[in-house]
């Protein structure tokens, strides 16, 4: 099995990466952040152990300019999955990669900035 895997072509995946900073301050409020990542790999086993991979090398702290100390760890790989379409070439102007499904629409809104006009 794993030299079938190793000899199949590579497909594209999207892999959402939840990201939490954190800071030495005692009143910081943690801020999170939702990343989507295209990965190739030859299997979905395989994309999802590259996007732990991935979050967990985006691991990062640095001082800001109020000499904070400011972490963004990972916080959890949320969905990895292969992409809608996978054939870029034949794209014109835009293609579907992914796409979730839910019913509470009032949630979303709450934690979307976006839609809530929220300035981050």
């Amino acid at each position: 099995m794993k030299a079938e895997n190793a000899d199949k072509a590579e497909s594209f995946y999207i892999a959402i990466i939840l990201y939490k900073s954190t800071s030495d301050k005692p009143d910081y409020q943690p801020l999170y952040q939702e990343s989507f990542v295209l990965i190739k790999a030859n299997s979905l086993k395989r994309a999802k152990a590259k996007a732990l991979n991935h979050g967990k090398n985006e691991s990062v702290s640095y001082t800001n300019e109020n000499g904070e100390t400011i972490t963004w760890s990972l916080q959890q790989v949320v969905d990895v999955n292969s992409v809608l379409y996978d054939d870029f070439d034949s794209a014109e102007d835009a293609i579907d990669l992914y796409a979730r499904h839910f019913r509470n629409y009032e949630a979303y809104h709450s934690f979307e900035s976006f839609l809530s006009k929220e300035q981050l």
